[in-house]
C-alpha cells in the first residue's frame, strides 16, 4: 500500500512506526554526512540510512563497474547487437551466443535441413561466447532456424536467446527462430515522439483479445479498428500486454520465453512498429508491460537450461524456482544477466520506439520471499534483510539507462508493498521509476462493494484512501485493471449489476439494479481518477462496463475464444446503456486531459460529512461533487467554496450518462455570503445533489475591472 509522509505503511500510525523502528546512531552518524533527498524528505527513514546509503552506492559501484572505459550505461547496454543473427556490411551473416557450459553448437534449419553440418557449426571464443559467419546465400529473409546446444552428458534444441523473431508452427505447435531481414523494412515516419502525459491516461489493452470476433487479434486489427476509439476517448497513452514472446497465451504474456521478440501470433515485427507510428502521429504514447521479473521454466523455448546449465541466467540454488508462480528466477547478481535484461530494455526503446515500461512483478524482485505472506506494516519491514540487494540495483540501473536512451522515456512500477523511494528520482536515493501503481485502491473498491451496505460508504474513507500516497512519489490510480476482469475475479460492473446485466441493458428498461450499478459506476471511475496524483489506468472495455470475464482458450472451456475478446458491437449499438457509460468515460478523461498538468493541482477538500454521503473537493478552477447516498436527494446543499460564479461541466445524472436529468445545467451557481465567516475569500455555494450522483463545476474568473477613462 503506497502511504503518504505522515501515515506509516500499512496504515500504521506515526507513533506506532516510531516504536517499530529503533533509532540507531550510525544511522544518524550517516544522515549528518551525506543526507540522501530521499531521506531529507521523509524524516522516518532516518533511523534506515545506512540501509538506503548502502543501496545507493550499491548502484553506483555496480554503474561503475559495468560502464568501466565507456561513458554511460546506454553505451554498455548494446548486447542486442552484437548477440544473436546480424548481417554485415559484405552481406554476410554474423550469430554470436553466450552458452559457457556448451561444448559445442550448431546452427540447424530450414536451410540445411535441420542437419547438424560442420560448416554450421559455431567457433568458441573467449568468456563463453560462440561465433558464425556464413555467406549471404546460406540464410534468408524467412527461414526458420535453432541451436543444437551440446553439454556434457547431454543435448537438446534450443531457441537463441537474443532472438528477434520467434514463430510457432500451427500443426505441430513447435516454436522456432525465423530470419527476419526484409528487403524493404518498415521505416518510421514519426520521429523524435515526446509524451504529453500531463496527466498520463492508460488504455490498458491486449493485442490478442482486442478484437471483437472470436480468436487471436493482430497488430494490425488493433491499428486500423482500436487505436481511433482510444484516440476518440481521450486517453493519452496505451499500454500493451503480452507483447514479449511467450510459449502459452493463456498466461497473458507473463511467462516469457524469448525476450527479444515481439509475440508473433499478433503478427509481424513491421507492423508492431506500423502501430507504434499511427500511435504517435494520433499523439498516444506506447507502454510496454516489460516482464523482467521472471521467466518460463520451458527449456526448449525458453532460457531454463539453455546451455546444459541450471545457473546461466538465473539462481542455481533454493531461489531458482518462483514457489508462487512455477516460473525461473533471474539472477540480478550477474553482469550478464544484468547485460542481458539493460539491453532488453534498451532494445524495446530503440528497435520499436516504445515510450516507456510497465515493470511487471516488481513486489517480487524486491524482497527474496517475493512479498508472498509479509504485512508490511512499518518501514522497517523494508530494511529488514529480506530485501535482493541485487534485484534493487538491477531496477535502480534500469530506470537510469531508460531515461538516459529517452529523456522523456515512462517508467512504472507494479508494486504492492509501498517500498520508500521507489518512485523517486536515482540521485535522490530513489530506484528512479516514474509512477508505481496504487494498487491498494481497486482493492479498497472490491472490499467496498462486496463488504458495506450503500448506507455505509462513508466520503471519509474514501476520500482518505484516494489520497493516501506518499507526497513526493507519483502513483497510477485506477479502479480496476486487467487483474479484476479475469475469470475468479469480477469487474466493477459485474459486482454491482451481476446477472440483471443479461436482461436489463436495453435502453427502454428500467431496472433498480442496472441503475443503481451505472450510476456507482459512473461515480467510482470519477473519484478515482479526479484525485490523481500522476496518472489514471483503465483496462479496454471497462469504462462502458464490459459484459462477462476474461477467459483465454484452455483445456477448461475446450480451447474457446468466446471470453477472450472484447464486444465493441455492444457499446455501438444504440440501443444499449454501454453507451451511456462510455460517454461519461469520455468526456471525463477529455476534461482532464485537456487541464494541463491536472495532476499536480493541489487537491483541496471543501467538504465531507459521512450522514449525508457528500464529499466535495477543488482542483484548480474544478469543484468535484459526489452524493453516495442511496435514496436522499438534496436540495440547496451547501458548503463552502471560494467566492465567485460556478458553470456546470459535467453531471452524473445527464440523460446522456444514462441517468434522469434531474438538474438543469444551464443554471449558474453563485457563492452566498455568510456574515459568521465574513470572508471576502469563501461564500456559501449551494446546489441540488440528486442521489448517488456526481457534479463538477468551474469556477468561472472574475471579470477584469477596466479603469474608469
Amino acid at each position: 500500500m503506497a502511504t503518504t509522509k505522515k501515515a506509516a505503511p500499512g496504515g500504521a500510525t506515526k507513533k506506532t512506526a516510531a516504536k517499530k523502528a529503533a533509532v540507531k546512531k550510525p544511522a544518524r552518524r550517516a544522515l549528518k554526512n551525506n543526507v540522501l533527498p530521499l531521506i531529507k524528505d521523509d524524516p522516518w527513514l532516518e533511523p534506515f540510512a545506512d540501509a538506503i546509503n548502502g543501496r545507493h552506492q550499491d548502484f553506483l559501484r555496480k554503474e561503475a563497474e559495468l560502464t568501466q572505459g565507456k561513458q554511460s550505461l546506454d553505451d554498455f547496454a548494446n548486447a542486442y547487437n552484437y548477440y544473436g543473427l546480424h548481417r554485415l556490411d559484405d552481406g554476410r551473416w554474423v550469430f554470436r551466443e553466450w552458452a559457457p557450459n556448451a561444448t559445442a553448437i550448431y546452427l540447424v534449419g530450414q536451410f540445411n535441413g535441420w542437419a547438424q553440418e560442420k560448416e554450421y557449426a559455431l567457433n568458441r571464443l573467449d568468456n563463453g561466447n560462440w561465433e558464425l559467419i556464413l555467406d549471404e546465400h546460406m540464410m534468408h529473409h524467412g527461414d526458420l532456424y535453432k541451436l543444437m546446444m551440446h553439454w556434457d552428458g547431454g543435448s537438446g534444441e534450443r531457441i537463441p536467446a537474443y532472438a528477434t523473431r520467434v514463430v510457432q508452427d500451427e500443426a505441430t505447435k513447435i516454436f522456432s527462430a525465423q530470419v527476419w531481414a526484409p528487403a524493404e523494412p518498415y521505416a518510421f515516419k514519426v520521429h523524435d515522439f515526446k509524451p504529453n502525459v500531463s496527466p498520463l491516461l492508460i488504455y490498458e489493452c491486449h493485442i490478442g483479445m482486442a478484437q471483437n470476433r472470436e480468436g487471436v487479434g493482430t497488430y494490425e486489427e488493433f491499428r486500423t479498428a482500436i487505436l481511433p476509439r482510444i484516440a476518440a476517448d481521450g486517453y493519452n497513452a496505451i499500454q500493451i500486454m503480452a507483447i514479449q514472446e511467450h510459449p502459452y497465451y493463456g498466461s497473458f504474456g507473463y511467462h516469457v520465453s524469448s525476450f527479444y521478440a515481439a509475440s508473433s501470433r499478433f503478427g509481424t515485427p513491421d507492423e508492431l512498429k506500423h502501430l507504434i507510428d499511427d500511435a504517435h502521429a494520433m499523439g498516444i504514447a506506447v507502454i510496454m508491460d516489460i516482464v523482467h521479473s521472471h521467466a518460463v521454466k520451458n527449456e526448449l523455448e525458453g532460457l531454463g537450461r539453455f546451455d546444459g546449465s541450471y545457473d546461466l541466467y538465473f539462481y542455481g540454488d533454493s531461489k531458482r524456482e518462483h514457489p508462487a508462480w512455477d516460473s525461473l528466477c533471474f539472477d540480478y547478481g550477474k553482469n550478464a544477466v544484468l547485460n542481458f535484461l539493460l539491453s532488453n530494455c534498451k532494445f524495446w526503446l530503440k528497435e520499436y520506439g516504445f515510450d516507456g515500461f510497465r515493470f511487471d512483478g516488481v513486489t517480487s524482485m524486491l524482497y527474496y520471499s517475493h512479498g508472498l505472506g509479509e504485512s508490511y506494516g512499518s518501514y522497517g519491514d523494508y530494511y529488514n534483510g529480506g530485501q535482493d540487494t541485487n534485484a534493487i540495483t538491477y531496477l535502480t540501473l534500469a530506470n537510469k539507462l531508460i531515461h538516459q536512451v529517452n529523456p522523456h522515456a515512462i517508467t512504472i512500477a507494479e508494486e504492492m508493498s509501498g517500498m520508500p523511494g521507489l518512485a523517486r528520482k536515482v540521485d535522490d536515493g530513489g530506484i528512479g521509476f516514474d509512477y508505481r501503481m496504487a494498487m491498494g485502491i481497486p482493492d479498497y473498491w472490491i472490499k467496498t462493494i462486496k463488504e458495506k451496505k450503500d448506507e455505509d460508504w462513508k466520503p471519509t474513507s474514501i476520500f482518505w484512501e484516494l489520497t493516501n500516497r506518499r507526497a513526493d512519489e507519483k502513483t497510477i490510480s485506477y479502479a480496476e485493471s486487467h487483474d479484476q476482469a479475469l475469470v475468479g475475479d469480477k469487474t466493477i460492473i459485474f459486482r454491482l449489476i451481476d446477472k440483471e446485466m443479461y436482461w436489463h441493458m436495453m435502453t427502454n428498461d428500467h431496472n433498480g439494479t442496472v441503475d443503481r450499478g451505472m450510476a456507482l459506476h459512473k461515480m467510482i471511475r470519477l473519484v478515482t481518477a479526479a484525485t490523481i496524483n500522476g496518472g489514471y489506468l483503465n483496462f479496454m472495455g471497462n469504462e462502458w462496463g464490459h459484459p462477462e470475464w476474461i477467459d483465454f482458450p484452455r483445456e477448461g472451456n475446450g480451447w474457446s475464444y468466446k471470453y477472450a475478446r472484447r464486444q465493441w458491437d455492444l457499446v455501438d449499438r444504440e440501443d444499449l446503456k454501454y453507451r451511456f457509460l462510455n460517454n461519461w468515460d469520455n468526456d471525463v478523461m477529455h476534461l482532464l486531459g485537456d487541464c494541463h498538468n491536472f495532476q499536480a493541482l493541489p487537491i483541496n477538500k471543501l467538504w465531507d460529512k459521512d450522514d449525508d454521503q457528500v464529499l466535495a473537493f477543488m482542483r484548480g478552477n474544478l469543484v468535484f461533487v459526489f452524493n453516495f447516498h442511496p435514496y436522499k436527494s438534496f436540495a440547496d446543499y451547501g458548503f463552502l467554496a471560494p467566492v465567485g460564479e460556478y458553470h456546470g461541466v459535467m453531471d452524473s445524472d445527464n440523460a446522456r450518462y444514462g441517468g434522469y436529468g434531474n438538474i438543469d445545467e444551464g443554471v449558474t451557481h453563485f457563492t452566498q455570503g455568510d456574515p459568521v465567516y465574513d470572508s471576502a475569500h469563501l461564500g456559501w455555494l449551494k446546489l441540488y445533489l440528486p442521489a448517488r450522483s456526481a457534479l463538477v463545476l468551474r469556477l468561472q474568473p472574475a471579470p477584469s475591472r477596466r479603469p474608469k477613462k
